[in-house]
This record gives structure tokens, sequence and C-alpha cells, in this order.
């Protein structure tokens, strides 16, 4: 049993590799790795938190919320807070140039939909690379999850980066891959909030 575990998460980690090669047209360029691009400007913000439980405390947990994880700063977080509440997953790599690009349209949405909660799932590098994303993107008035071992990735069924899953309250998921822009973005969205 543990043998096919670690096989498919290893299948996994090969898809989500090959999954976001080399900037094509339209992506923003990525430098390489070792090589320092531009300054980065690191302001002071309020950490993020678990997001609050819904007014209904008594809101089944669907199965894809039954997992723990570890957000970017070390807290502990439960996915079950999550339980009654239309949430937004957005999966990503720090070296992914899709990902980067569409940071600017997530970090809106999250305070144009103050009812959704957003939670950013990094994955498939170290937690610093996952951190200076963060900084750089300044989407850090989210949480992120540190997903080094991909547990959440493969709890909800994302086998590529960028993907988003949106969770209404009852559970029920529409996955899109990314990279996703303001208007598409807003548009899921709007599904989500509608049913």
């Amino acid at each position: 049993m543990i043998t096919l575990r670690v096989g498919a998460l290893l299948a996994s980690a090969a898809l989500l590799v090959s999954a976001c090669g080399s900037a094509g047209p339209g992506d923003a360029a990525t430098p390489a790795r070792g090589e320092d691009p531009m300054p980065v400007t690191v302001t002071s913000a309020p950490a993020p938190s678990t997001p609050a439980p819904s007014q209904a405390t008594t809101a089944p947990v669907p199965a894809a919320l039954a997992f723990s994880a570890t957000t970017l700063d070390g807290a502990a977080f439960q996915g079950a807070s999550l339980a009654g509440r239309p949430v937004v997953f957005w999966f990503w790599a720090p070296w992914c140039p899709k990902c980067r690009s569409e940071a600017p349209a997530v970090k809106v949405a999250a305070v144009k939909y103050d009812k959704v909660a957003f939670v950013g799932v990094a994955g498939l590098d170290t937690e610093s690379a996952m951190k200076e994303f963060v900084q750089r993107t300044r989407t850090g008035d989210i949480i992120h999850l540190a997903d080094t071992k991909g547990a959440v990735w493969t709890k909800l069924g994302v086998s590529e980066q960028s993907t988003f899953v949106f969770m209404r309250p009852d559970g029920s998921t529409e996955k899109a891959s990314g990279p996703l822009g303001h208007d598409e973005l807003d548009g899921h969205l709007r599904k989500l909030l509608e049913g």
C-alpha cells in the first residue's frame, strides 16, 4: 500500500513539474534560480489567519476538507474550518510563470469577494521559495499552505499548477486550470456564489 502511494506521489510530481514549463506567449518571464531579477520590497502586513468557521457551526465537513496542514507562517490549519462556506483553493508553485501572472487577479478577488475564503496551496518547492513568491506577488493577505509533500493537492485531486478548485458550501467542487485573469476569476466566483 505504501509503495503504491509513493509511486502515485512520484507520478503526480512528474506531471506537475512538466505542466508548467517555459513561459509561453503572454506569460510573464520568470528568472532562473540563483538570479536576482528585481529588488524586492517587503512590507509588513498582518499575518493571515485561519478563516473563521461559518455562522452555522454544525455544518457537515465534506470529505475534501478532512485534512490538516501548516501555513507558510508555521500555524496549524484545519480544512474543516472552511466547512459551510464558499472556498477558492489556488494551487501554485513558486517557479510557475502562470501562477505569478495570475497573482494580481487573485489578490483583487480575495478583497472583492470577502465572503469567500481564499486559500493558496503552494507545492513543488521549498518553503523559502514559497515565502519569496508570496512576498514578490504581495499575496500575503490570504492564507497560503506549505504543501511540500502534496497531501492537499492529492486530497483535492489536483495534478497541475496553476489550478483553482472552487468549493461550494455543500462541498461540491469545480476545477479550472490557470492562468485565470480578472474576468475569468470573476466569472467563476459569481457562479460559486449563485449556487
